[in-house]
């Protein structure tokens, strides 16, 4: 069995080749990193470099679409603390139904002992008919004070068949608007947008129920069209923003068994 030679200490690197090579390593890392990394990552190309290599570009492309997810994020959590302002506390709400049950309580003990009031019978006292009450008939709640949910109730009209709507908006340089149709699952809609003077970037997606879907994106597009399929109940629609530098005017088209239109943002 023959085993390798160890190396002699005349054939071994001595510090001073190590440490050029050390030297060499991060020089090459450090030029990497200026003129690869921070461009396509970051958009950040100070030897111009990036750019004539196309990466630059890339991390501009990186950048926007982060921006975008981060706007996209703000304005979802905007609108799920505003439907939970909406909402009435459950502290007062059992103070409601308490005040309720003890006006049950007052009219029923203000009605004589000894002159019971037969079944199916009012008796008129101070212009108040006390007889058998059932508390959903004599004391109607009101609405507002029950929670509002932000979900498709089950006594919402139904989708009107073949309705049409057409919106136009005008967005300024870095301007973003968001247009979302009220949906069923499974409830289809065609559309059709197109932009006038410009390009924009798009995020088409839902949500509702405590779910969310991303249904497309794009970047730079003048116009869009095709049919828009409900995943689940709830709002459905489209994130467009502005990125260019002059105005730009936007106008969607919509046609299907939707239940309603409406601008978010």
């Amino acid at each position: 069995m023959y085993n390798t030679d160890l190396p002699t200490r005349a054939e071994l690197p001595t510090s001073a080749q190590l440490k050029r090579s050390t030297f060499i390593a991060a020089l090459t890392a450090l030029a990497l990193l200026v003129t690869v990394v921070m461009p396509s990552e970051y958009a950040i190309d100070p030897t111009g470099a990036g750019r004539l290599l196309g990466l630059t570009r890339m991390g501009e492309i990186k950048t926007q679409l982060a921006a975008e997810a981060a706007a996209d994020e703000m304005a979802s959590a905007k609108a799920s603390a505003e439907r939970m302002t909406q909402m009435v506390p459950p502290a007062e709400l059992m103070a409601r139904m308490d005040r309720i049950e003890n006006l049950l309580v007052a009219l029923t003990a203000e009605q004589p002992a000894s002159q019971p009031s037969p079944t199916g019978e009012a008796i008129a006292q101070d212009n108040v008919t006390v007889g058998e009450i059932a508390p959903a008939e004599a004391l109607p709640v009101n609405p507002s004070a029950a929670p509002q949910v932000a979900e498709i109730p089950a006594e919402a009209p139904a989708p009107t068949p073949g309705r049409r709507d057409e919106m136009s908006f005008t967005l300024t340089p870095g301007q973003g608007i968001e247009v979302k149709l009220v949906m069923r699952q499974g409830a289809k809609a065609n559309f059709a947008w197109t932009v006038d003077g410009g390009v924009v970037n798009f995020d088409a997606h839902g949500d509702g129920g405590g779910q969310s879907v991303s249904y497309e994106k794009g970047r730079n597009v003048p116009s869009g069209e095709g049919v828009l399929e409900a995943a689940f109940d709830g709002n459905h629609g489209w994130f467009w923003r502005n990125r260019g530098d002059s105005d730009v005017t936007l106008t969607i088209q919509t046609e299907g068994d939707y239940i309603d239109i409406k601008r978010m943002i």
